[in-house]
């Protein structure tokens, strides 16, 4: 698996795939300099070749992984959306509407906060 569309083609129900590929799509659209990449068998987008943000699938939602600092500082704006999460992703039920303004927060903290970032994942 080599690209997005590729990752998108392995999802057997067609209303998580359509989902999957609306979010991939916003988000290429309101971050044009982030970079798609599968690693680890994982979409995510990176900015000068640091991690921002990642995303997984599951029976009963999709889970965005922006790193541990970010579900952290984000937490109470995620059960405010009616989201749960763990220390270092965010489910997003498939049966709601994707929260894109919690989406695109978490993303521009990370994309600012790791603009001096030399590695990949944090220190």
């Amino acid at each position: 698996m080599e690209t997005i569309s590729d990752y998108l083609a392995k999802i057997d129900n067609p209303e998580h795939r359509a989902q999957m590929e609306d979010v991939f799509n916003w988000t290429k659209e309101e971050f044009p300099d982030l970079k798609s990449k599968i690693a680890w068998n994982q979409p995510m987008f990176t900015d000068h070749d640091t991690f921002i943000i990642g995303f997984s699938i599951a029976k009963n939602n999709f889970a965005v992984s922006p790193e541990a600092v970010v579900v952290a500082r984000f937490s109470e704006a995620i059960k405010t959306a009616g989201y749960t999460h763990t220390a270092n992703l965010v489910r997003f039920p498939w049966d709601k509407p994707v929260n894109y303004d919690l989406l695109k927060d978490m993303i521009a903290f990370n994309i600012t906060d790791k603009a001096d970032c030399e590695t990949f994942w944090r220190k």
